[in-house]
């Protein structure tokens, strides 16, 4: 498929799009994508989570029961919905979800024959664009939680996102995993979305009595350089324990290292923007 050579980049007022993707399961993917939206949130940005996990994790830790998700992102992605019509919010100001459910696990099947089958989720994000600038209303950010697979769904938030942000576990096969989500990437900027960028690799479940950790994270930081954050999210039980209460964990104890890591992650990434040539002043 040829490559859409249309201009996605936000304007003023439109939200940055950042996929938050790792084919490897259990790496703190939905972990970051929860505590980093809400700690862009209580530094005053306006933020959506748009969950496109089948598992649903990420609208369960946000305290989103499954009697709530009336509209999900499989209706968004599947069904066209607009994304202003399924944003439910949550218990942090400033921050709304795009639920999943279980349904989106058939949405590959169903979207298998569809026309521009990769560009679902884009069309979806481009209308809600224009439907905050008809609106005069603003969102900062909008990160996508993507599933533990290189799968259409990926793709679709690969073509939708300005960027991709990988959380990164400090452990041995981490590097591996990595070089083929770089290589997808690669694939997608070339073919779907010529200005997707990477974000930024951030470390997470980071033990620093395990000198494992130490390696892999001096390791990455050779191989990307300033690409990966000062920032690094330490393995933390207060962590593990927040999503069974429904809560991020900056709202289950905003003291523990876990949730000050996260804060000091989202100042970094604004700090980033802000020395972008291109950004426009918040």
């Amino acid at each position: 498929m040829p490559a859409d050579t249309s201009s996605q980049a936000p304007g003023r007022g439109a939200p940055k799009v950042i996929a938050i993707a790792n084919q490897k399961g259990g790496v703190g993917k939905t972990t970051t994508a929860i505590n980093l939206a809400t700690a862009l949130a209580a530094i005053g940005k306006r933020v959506i989570v748009l969950d496109l996990d089948p598992q649903g994790n990420a609208s369960t830790g946000l305290g989103v029961p499954r009697s709530a998700r009336k509209a999900t992102s499989y209706d968004v992605l599947v069904n066209e919905r607009p994304i202003e019509e399924a944003l439910v919010d949550t218990n942090v100001p400033g921050l709304g979800i795009i639920p999943s459910d279980v349904d989106l696990s058939g949405a590959e099947l169903e979207l298998s024959a569809a026309p521009r089958r990769s560009y679902r989720l884009r069309h979806a994000v481009d209308r809600f664009r224009r439907f905050l600038a008809g609106k005069g209303a603003h969102c900062d950010y909008v990160l996508i939680d993507c599933p533990p697979s290189l799968n259409l769904l990926t793709v679709n938030a690969m073509t939708a996102a300005d960027s991709v942000l990988v959380p990164l576990q400090c452990e041995f096969f981490a590097l591996e995993g990595l070089s083929q989500l770089m290589r997808t990437v690669d694939l997608v900027r070339g073919n779907l979305n010529k200005n997707l960028e990477i974000q930024g690799v951030v470390l997470t479940m980071y033990d620093r009595r395990n000198n494992l950790s130490s390696q892999v994270a001096a390791d990455v930081r050779a191989h990307f350089g300033d690409r990966v954050y000062d920032t690094v999210i330490p393995r933390n039980v207060r962590v593990s324990e927040a999503p069974s209460f429904g809560k991020p964990v900056l709202l289950y104890d905003l003291a523990c290292p876990g949730s000050q890591a996260y804060v000091r992650l989202a100042r970094e990434l604004v700090r980033q923007e802000r020395a972008r040539p291109e950004a426009v002043p918040a």
